[in-house]
């Protein structure tokens, strides 16, 4: 005959085996969603560049030209050359003269393409993408989702992270010895504060 375990017993082995998956859901830092790929980075557009293929010397039996530290490359074209290089070949800035005269349609686009970009580009760019990504909300969406995402990434503390690097200048160590300083939230030990804190 089975003897039939007591309720007390099974009940605490339930409560158990929940617990231990929820302990261990909690030790899970905020990355986890952007381990899992719930979020999502869009990269920077602008830090993504290319260079030019380096070129042979035109005579492999001559002398090589001297090197000059600093000097652009030689190969090397603006970004407008490169796009105009793209949309219209053979009509690059600088580059050598067309076989023949522009037709109808290369004109128009290059007179629509109009004068060069501003050097405040990249922050006009950078406003523009910010109210896309971020339009009005009305009323009830204010108060239904009160609370934003938290901020991806670990926040930096600037004075102590140039204290350090002034220190490694001095003593002549590389910028990346020591370790990077970054802000902590702190979390209050009073039960009350805390569950405020982490509601607001």
């Amino acid at each position: 005959m089975r003897m039939r375990r007591p309720a007390g017993q099974a009940m605490a082995r339930t409560i158990l085996l929940a617990a231990v998956p929820a302990a261990l859901l909690a030790g899970c830092s905020g990355d986890t969603a952007r381990t899992f790929g719930f979020t999502r980075d869009a990269p920077d557009e602008f830090q993504v560049t290319t260079r030019a293929p380096l070129s042979m010397p035109p005579a492999l039996g001559g002398p090589l030209p001297v090197p000059r530290p600093g000097a652009d490359r030689p190969q090397e074209v603006s970004t407008r050359q490169a796009a105009e290089a793209t949309l219209v070949p053979g009509s690059v800035l600088g580059g050598p003269t067309n076989a023949g005269p522009r037709s109808g349609g290369e004109s128009a686009l290059l007179t629509q393409a109009g004068r060069p970009v501003g050097d405040d580009i990249r922050r006009r760019v950078d406003e523009e993408s910010l109210k896309l990504d971020q339009p009005q909300r009305g009323l009830v969406d204010r108060l239904i989702f009160w609370r934003g995402p938290e901020p991806s990434g670990t926040p930096l503390d600037p004075r102590r992270e140039a204290q350090r690097l002034r220190e490694n200048a001095a003593l002549g160590r590389d910028v990346t010895d020591g370790e990077t300083p970054i802000i902590q939230r702190t979390r209050s030990s009073n039960p009350i504060t805390a569950l405020f804190e982490s509601i607001f």
